[in-house]
């Protein structure tokens, strides 16, 4: 299938068309849009609570009605089916239902973290040709922008009376939604899904890892984010109540647990982290269960959560190219690289040599995944496509790991994120899981610096407990030497001490950002370890 914008951006379905057929013949996708999935929930129960933010609750009969006004916006600045529209808006019920309002017309939504910079914004609308962008920013480019008034949705607003004016009726396998990558080592990408992929193969992930009941999700994450749709799609798939903090503050976030009392409280390890380090008290009872993800858990912060909280870590290892698999089944049987059973209601995945071929259980390679939550391409990238999708479909995740003879997926490093010193291409995670486990460090992060004999040398940036005395660099190296047995090749060849980790817009830490503070940090200073190649 191959779909194309009213503004001339093509996208294609990577997948066989027979397995999305397969996929909705057997179940795992409903083949159905995302806006007709939500108003099912609305008239199952119309009074129940479907989103808590910072100006109080709404239920989704008046959530419904906020997207019959923002669809009635959209339709009056000329927005329909075929459109990509751009989403620039702070978390809560507005972005949620200017979001619904485009599935409703038809059209594709591009939402953007509200906190990407001028310049990251501009590149997104100009690479996905948005037809129109609506925000409350004043630093937009690149796309006819409609402007968020404070108000404009609300029921006493100027759209008051307003109604989805005949709500569109997309093809179920047709783009829905663009997925924008966190861009933490890099400029972000795009990845554009479908309806089904949205609301199937990501709609079992959020099942598995939420259950089903009353499910209450504190979602710190932005929206916006890869990670964050997993706050649409339990919404309109699970019927989950929504609960919005806003921008990330671990004391406010503590106290929201207390307030909203949420089951589920789910986030990236550095957000998890802060909140159980957190100063204040609050009734925690109603948790069910953390949720990990965005970046790699440490055995320290699970276990931080685990002594403030009571309750279990699911970990969930995935990424915004619709690769997904978690612990849900027995959190407790987590360790460090264990990302699960693979689902195939979500993806099923294989690890495989250089050339593409399946290796035997056990073996280490290259993980794919290819299932109902694969997307459909890349956005106006087809170098990447080559490069990440096989001829199948199949999604290259870019990571190094190995299946054992249970089926469980164990992840031993990241291709991407990588050292390349000497010649010699080094991973850091195996290091940067020893130096979380120092009592006197709060976080800890490898990143690449330039080195004019080499190439490059791990610099390990490192983050002191507060009110602890910091390890020399010296005690460090002791520290992964003698306690952990690290390699003496992956040794950091520097450290730089930082009161904290920078994160980019979607709460994970910004490699990007990191990697320069490093490469500044050391620049003429000598190295802890001499000697040339090792």
């Amino acid at each position: 299938m191959t779909w194309t914008s009213s503004t001339g951006l093509t996208l294609t379905d990577l997948v066989p068309a027979m397995l999305r057929a397969r996929w909705v013949r057997e179940g795992p996708c409903p083949g159905r849009d995302l806006y007709s999935l939500f108003l099912d929930r609305v008239r199952e129960d119309p009074g129940r609570e479907a989103v808590a933010d910072a100006r109080g609750s709404e239920d989704r009969a008046g959530l419904a009605a906020r997207v019959g006004r923002a669809a009635a916006l959209l339709r009056a600045a000329g927005c329909g089916e075929r459109d990509v529209v751009a989403l620039l808006l702070p978390d809560g019920r507005d972005a949620l239902a200017v979001e619904l309002a485009v599935a409703a017309l038809g059209a594709v939504s591009l939402p953007v973290p509200h906190g990407r910079s001028a310049a990251d914004v501009s590149s997104l609308l100009t690479r996905s040709r948005a037809a129109a962008v609506v925000t409350d920013r004043e630093d937009v480019r690149g796309a006819p922008v409609l402007r968020a008034r404070p108000g404009a949705l609300d029921p006493d607003g100027p759209y008051a009376d307003a109604r989805v004016p005949g709500p569109a009726a997309p093809d179920a396998d047709s783009p829905a939604r663009i997925l924008v990558s966190s861009g933490s080592e890099g400029e972000p990408t795009m990845i554009a899904y479908g309806h089904n992929a949205m609301a199937g193969g990501r709609g079992a992930y959020a099942r598995a890892v939420l259950g089903g009941g009353d499910v209450r999700l504190l979602l710190p994450v932005p929206l916006a984010s890869s990670f964050g749709s997993l706050g649409l799609v339990s919404l309109v798939r699970l019927g989950a109540t929504l609960i919005v903090p806003g921008e990330f503050d671990p004391d406010a976030l503590l106290r929201s647990v207390g307030l909203h009392r949420p089951t589920h409280l789910a986030g990236v390890p550095t957000m998890l982290r802060r909140v159980a380090l957190a100063r204040g008290e609050a009734d925690t009872s109603s948790l069910r269960a953390l949720v990990s993800s965005g970046a790699p858990l440490h055995r320290e912060v699970r276990d931080l959560c685990e002594e403030r909280f009571g309750r279990p870590v699911v970990n969930v290892y995935g990424s915004t190219d619709g690769v997904n698999c978690h612990t849900a089944d027995d959190p407790a049987a987590w360790e460090p690289g264990v990302a699960g059973r693979p689902d195939p209601d979500v993806c099923s995945i294989r690890v495989c040599d250089r050339l593409g071929r399946p290796l035997p259980p056990g073996e280490t390679g290259e993980i794919l995944a290819r299932g109902p939550m694969t997307p459909l391409c890349h956005v106006a990238d087809p170098v990447l496509d080559a490069r990440r999708r096989t001829p199948g479909g199949w999604v290259r995740t870019g990571d190094l790991g190995r299946i054992d003879a249970d089926g469980t997926l164990r992840v031993v490093d990241r291709l991407r994120r990588s050292v390349i010193r000497g010649g010699v291409t080094l991973f850091p995670a195996e290091v940067e899981r020893a130096l979380t486990a120092h009592p006197a460090l709060a976080e800890a992060q490898c990143v690449p610096v330039p080195d004019p004999d080499l190439g490059e040398r791990v610099c390990a940036c490192v983050c002191p407990l507060p009110g602890v005395d910091p390890p020399s660099p010296g005690e460090l190296l002791s520290h992964l030497r003698e306690g952990h047995g690290v390699d003496v090749r992956a040794l950091p060849e520097h450290v730089v001490f930082l009161p904290a980790l920078p994160l980019g817009p979607t709460g994970k830490v910004c490699t990007d950002t990191l990697t320069r503070m490093a490469a500044d940090a050391v620049r003429g200073r000598p190295t802890l370890l001499s000697g040339g190649l090792r």
